[in-house]
């Protein structure tokens, strides 16, 4: 059996316009975090709706981001991460280059 880890929440997600914010908190289950060029919120979705689940506060479940100084062996281990409005409209802003 595996020992589950506790996985970092989204402290604050202040982009307004994603189906999974509700009042800066993200309501998805888990988000994915990164691709090869930047720490883009590949959870991140426009849409007229609002999703999520109502009690939960998101999790990073998982960070593509290698090079991130927070990564190891491509999960977070920073204690909490913000995400906001930069490149693509959702990225982490927690991510910090090793």
């Amino acid at each position: 059996m595996t020992a589950a880890m506790e996985m970092p929440r989204v402290q604050e997600c202040a982009v307004a316009s994603c189906a999974y914010n509700h009042t800066n908190d993200c309501h998805a289950f888990a988000i994915t975090i990164g691709s090869s060029d930047h720490a883009h919120c590949h959870t991140f979705i426009e849409m007229p709706v609002r999703g999520g689940i109502g009690q939960a506060i998101a999790q990073v479940g998982a960070c593509q981001r290698a090079d991130c100084r927070h990564n190891a062996e491509l999960e977070c281990h920073a204690p909490a991460i913000s995400v906001g409005p930069s490149m693509d409209m959702a990225d982490c802003m927690t991510y910090q280059s090793r």
